[in-house]
């Protein structure tokens, strides 16, 4: 990543796969660091939109987006961050997409489709992480559980 005076309306220039030229006392640069990030995802207590608790345990991999356009939010929100804050981060937004898909979800849509509740997932964290210059490489649902004093009602009735 070059920083500084780039030209543009950008405060960075990011250079994936070549070279540039640095202007000395305008410009300097620092390395982004592209190596993916395994995080534990635990989500507990979230609520579904009839307000059930439920808890849900994922693994994802996310690394630095190399599209243009994405690549540089990483380059303004992470470039001077350590691993350990960029892991902390892409936590909290991927939990919080997560619990807000679930609250607009009734279980009964959370049980119907799991390969649909997968793709909804993939495409909030997705949308989440790309604000910070991130991207979704990867998602494993270990476990999703329903809170078992749930006592579902027949509307029939």
């Amino acid at each position: 990543m070059v920083y500084g005076k780039t030209g543009g309306t950008r405060s960075s220039k990011c250079v994936h796969g070549g070279a540039t030229f640095i202007w000395p006392v305008i410009q300097d640069y620092q390395w982004l660091d592209l190596t993916p990030l395994t995080l534990n995802i635990p989500i507990k207590d979230a609520l579904s939109k009839e307000s059930i608790k439920m808890e849900t345990h994922s693994t994802i991999t996310v690394g630095i987006s190399t599209e243009q356009g994405i690549i540089e939010n990483a380059a303004e929100r992470l470039l001077r961050l350590n691993q350990k804050s960029i892991n902390e981060l892409a936590c909290d937004i991927t939990i919080g997409e997560i619990r807000k898909l679930i609250a607009k979800l009734k279980i009964a849509e959370l049980k119907a489709d799991t390969e649909l509740l997968f793709n909804k997932i993939s495409d909030v964290v997705n949308s989440g992480l790309k604000e910070i210059g991130l991207k979704l490489i990867s998602m494993n649902i270990k476990s999703i559980t329903i809170d078992r004093d749930f006592i579902p009602t027949n509307p029939a009735h």
